[in-house]
């Protein structure tokens, strides 16, 4: 009986999600058949000040709605409320909740939580096009990484007159180093492809590169394809490495999945 070849059989894939959600994104890539290489990108913590985070919980019950931008936001906030004896669970019916994505729709529903509003497309231009209400006057919460991101929420939000208060929920920051393996498989030219799922992963891999291999770091990417998840990762890979070789349709993991296997095809 002739053996089936999986998909991505023989390629080698390099993942930069965030230390502690690589192992999702690899089993769905080992499934196709990919050997994949970690290169956690982010480490994800509580922010530097959480004062400013607690001080919003005491008063959570005062808005309309809570925007969620990641799972992440979701985590925290949830977290910090668990400190206090409380939950996102317990105080979510006092407010709607609002995601951009799909995979945080997901963890929130992980949480026993459905999300009021999901954007049609899972990106921000979505979410304030689409939007089920006038804006106007409303309390609107965005939790969100501490080193602040694209804006283009809130601004948008706040020149239609909502009331929008942003807090930092957590921090995502640069780990110290390539694991091993990863090292050895870029000297031994073996890497196909890297993946991409945020801007930070892009910047905080072409920071550990160039950290790793010095001015050799450039060479190193001669061949291997660079795979973005949606538009900001692109720009970003625009502008730290040059190029971007294929951007996912559908801007989730599943997406950049389906995106890869197109461009091995």
């Amino acid at each position: 009986m002739k053996e089936i070849k999986l998909p991505l059989q023989d390629i080698n894939i390099v993942i930069t999600r965030a230390k502690g959600q690589i192992s999702e994104a690899k089993k769905i890539f080992k499934n196709t058949g990919a050997s994949v290489f970690d290169l956690p990108a982010l480490v994800i913590d509580y922010p530097d000040d959480i004062a400013p985070l607690d001080t919003v919980i005491d008063q959570i019950n005062k808005f309309d709605w809570i925007i969620f931008l990641s799972s992440n936001g979701i985590k925290y906030l949830n977290k910090r409320l668990l400190d206090k004896g409380s939950s996102l669970k317990k105080c979510s019916n006092q407010f709607k909740i609002a995601v951009v994505g799909e995979k945080t729709a997901q963890y929130l529903n992980n949480n026993g939580i459905n999300a009021d509003y999901i954007p049609p497309d899972f990106i921000a231009e979505s979410l304030v096009k689409h939007f089920p209400s006038l804006v106007k006057d409303l309390q609107i919460l965005i939790p969100r990484v501490q080193s602040g991101g694209n804006n283009f929420i809130i601004d948008n939000l706040l020149r239609r007159g909502a009331l929008v208060k942003e807090v930092a929920a957590y921090e995502s920051r640069c780990p110290e180093s390539i694991p091993l393996e990863t090292i050895n498989a870029f000297k031994s030219k073996t890497i196909d492809a890297i993946l991409f799922s945020s801007g930070k992963t892009v910047k905080n891999t072409a920071f550990l590169l160039h950290k790793q291999f010095g001015r050799e770091w450039e060479s190193i990417l001669h061949g291997v394809k660079l795979f973005s998840i949606g538009p900001q990762t692109t720009l970003e890979c625009q502008r730290n490495f040059g190029r971007v070789d294929k951007e996912a349709d559908k801007y989730t993991f599943d997406g950049l999945l389906k995106a890869t296997i197109n461009y091995f095809s």
